[in-house]
């Protein structure tokens, strides 16, 4: 099969990140169309945000509401996104977060955490991917390829704050990342995941500590936390054709703090 579509620059692509509004989300939407490329702006409860980032780049990005842990939804969006764009979407990033927020003072513990909260993670991490992936397929087959990029964490290599059931979703989200790079490149599909720790700082993370970013700085080669802009660029590096033969990879992006 010809390769043409994993040769895409980015300012040929269009991308759909989903929870693209806010926190890192908004930041891998803004490095995509620093780029030039052309972005969908999934939201589950953000329109304003959302909608006051398509503005802002009118016939470049456009907004859109779905729930990614419902497959009607997230067809619906696939749909709406090629009427408005005219044409497939090429890559997506698996970035939605489900309801969650890293507080280690309050996290549950290992004694007291119910499945349900491990459940819910699943859902949204896991079920988010698999609905927007499978709802993708139709389009890169269309396109000659695709690419796929989920966001991880670097917490199950370093749990150094026990978020139980956040890190247990995302173990197994790196392990779909790996199956599914398998199993679609023959179709000239590029699945790869990229993981940071926490993040300087998100809506998620606004709850840390002060004191624990500053122990993770400190224990960093490069002496600070990564912040949400470093860590977008890092990931378009795998929807750029430099990554065309990478699949099936988890680049950690958290300045050194894990050697993976």
């Amino acid at each position: 099969m010809s390769n043409d579509a994993l040769n895409m620059d980015i300012n040929q692509q269009l991308v759909l990140v989903t929870g693209g509004a806010r926190g890192l989300g908004e930041e891998i939407t803004k490095s995509v169309l620093a780029h030039g490329g052309s972005v969908v702006i999934n939201y589950y409860r953000s329109r304003e945000r959302a909608q006051a980032i398509a503005d802002a780049h009118p016939g470049k990005a456009w907004a859109i509401q779905a729930d990614v842990t419902d497959r009607a939804s997230v067809d619906g969006l696939f749909a709406e996104a090629e009427r408005s764009a005219g044409r497939p979407i090429t890559s997506v990033v698996n970035n939605a977060l489900v309801d969650f927020s890293f507080d280690g003072d309050v996290r549950p513990k290992a004694e007291d955490i119910k499945f349900e909260r491990f459940d819910q993670q699943f859902r949204g991490a896991v079920g988010g991917a698999l609905n927007v992936i499978q709802a993708a397929l139709d389009g890169f087959d269309r396109n000659g390829g695709g690419r796929i990029v989920n966001i991880g964490t670097n917490l199950f290599q370093n749990p150094v704050v026990p978020y139980h059931d956040y890190t247990a979703a995302k173990a197994a989200l790196l392990s779909l990342t790996r199956t599914f790079a398998a199993d679609l490149g023959p179709k000239n599909i590029t699945v790869n995941m990229v993981s940071g720790g926490l993040l300087r700082v998100t809506d998620a993370s606004a709850a840390t500590p002060e004191a624990v970013f500053d122990g993770i700085a400190a224990g960093t080669p490069l002496g600070h936390v990564t912040t949400p802009a470093e860590f977008a660029d890092a990931a378009l590096l795998f929807l750029s054709p430099l990554s065309r033969a990478v699949t099936g990879q988890n680049l950690v992006v958290d300045g050194g703090l894990v050697k993976d």
